[in-house]
């Protein structure tokens, strides 16, 4: 049973979403173009600082979505990549109040350079791509919406597995002339895992490495997650008119602060209440980068989610009563890990303190692949991390990073 804590925290976050919506101002078609043209680019405020080479790309998927990407090509040294490209692919995460959960590429850059896994990799010789996925700050482009459009956000992760991930594949595949090795944290697992259970991108991969990997969520240790999901309260907000998920509005800072303050709640628990308690993030550093970014998703995304918690199932975006118009079946079509190829290698590492990608969860996703090729599976496990220590914690160079490369350079 929910205590009052978690109800409060809930009908805060609806609070938000419901008056985000009505704050936003309007997004520009070309933000991406414009954000290059205007030097606020991931290159020009992140990359290109640190003393790396960074190049912006563009990829429009077949379903119209404009993606950035960026490129790191060299070394800090100023070495050209000597090693095959590595595309780099961020998770589904937001912001809260004035408290940081991130969303887009720049996950990839959070810390330092001899701390930050896109660093790190191009000071060992990849060619390190980052993609930022529809809906995110350098990423709001279409050829035919805004993303002021309800139509904008009507897709969910099974768009970002079927159009968004084979798009960034395929470019840098084309781009380099070579297969590429993938990396890819939370919902970014999720994509990868729905592409290789069908068989998809194989000759465009050498491989998947996947932090904090969501598949089964049957036993998401976030109580409120869960709560929110029984509730089905991203349903309630779809239904409510509100395809734009905005759980985040600096307008909002103060009001929320005087809630939870009338309600003698930390509202920066909330991170450690979604996410389990991050050993060994700087989160001071981590506030100074993104304490001024609004990051939104998809409503419909949120309800899909909340769906495979209450199924358990990895399955496509359960439609009810319209299931038999969108799949010819009355029930949603599932995708079964047991299927990837047993011969792809793959480098799995999860953490013993991670609400959301839950022990037990892994363990049902490591028995699908019971059968895989010992010589091409390698499982971390890090007792003491959660689920953002995978991106931005100080000491994930020695604790994930290193053994991953080792990994990479082994194959």
């Amino acid at each position: 049973m929910a205590n009052n804590v978690e109800i409060s925290l809930i009908s805060i976050l609806l609070i938000c979403i419901t008056a985000a919506a009505h704050e936003r101002k309007s997004f520009s078609n070309g933000f991406s173009a414009l954000s290059q043209v205007n030097g606020d680019g991931i290159c020009k405020t992140l990359v290109e600082t640190q003393g790396y080479k960074c190049e912006e790309h563009t990829v429009i998927t077949n379903d119209g979505y404009i993606l950035s990407l960026q490129r790191i090509p060299t070394g800090r040294s100023g070495k050209k990549a000597d090693k095959p490209p590595v595309l780099l692919q961020h998770g589904l995460l937001c912001k809260f109040n004035s408290y940081t959960i991130f969303q887009d590429a720049v996950v990839w850059m959070l810390n330092s350079p001899e701390e930050s896994l896109g660093f790190i990799l191009a000071d060992n010789g990849f060619d390190v791509w980052l993609v930022n996925g529809r809906g995110t700050k350098y990423s709001t482009g279409h050829t035919s919406l805004t993303p002021n459009d309800a139509a904008y956000w009507e897709w969910t992760w099974d768009e970002l597995a079927g159009y968004d991930l084979p798009a960034s594949v395929e470019y840098v595949f084309n781009h380099t002339g070579q297969k590429l090795h993938y990396a890819g944290h939370s919902q970014g697992t999720l994509v990868a895992l729905v592409n290789l259970s069908q068989g998809k991108l194989l000759n465009m991969l050498r491989s998947a490495a996947l932090l904090s990997p969501i598949a089964h969520m049957n036993h998401v240790a976030s109580q409120i997650t869960k709560l929110a999901a029984q509730l089905f309260l991203a349903n309630d907000v779809y239904w409510l008119g509100l395809r734009e998920f905005i759980p985040y509005s600096r307008e909002l800072t103060k009001r929320v602060d005087g809630i939870c303050s009338t309600l003698k709640l930390s509202c920066g628990d909330i991170i450690s209440l979604i996410t389990g308690p991050n050993c060994c993030v700087n989160a001071s550093r981590v506030h100074l980068f993104f304490q001024h970014e609004l990051h939104p998703t998809s409503t419909k995304n949120m309800i899909h989610l909340s769906q495979m918690i209450r199924t358990g199932q990895i399955a496509k975006y359960d439609y009810r009563f319209l299931n038999t118009l969108h799949y010819r079946q009355m029930v949603p079509p599932t995708y079964d890990m047991t299927k990837i190829p047993k011969d792809f290698p793959l480098f799995i590492s999860y953490g013993g303190k991670d609400y959301l990608s839950d022990v037990q969860d892994v363990k049902v996703l490591l028995n699908d692949l019971s059968n895989h090729d010992a010589t091409n599976l390698v499982v971390l496990y890090k007792d003491e991390y959660a689920h953002l220590d995978f991106v931005a914690a100080l000491d994930a160079k020695q604790v994930v990073y290193d053994p991953m490369i080792a990994f990479y350079n082994n194959l």
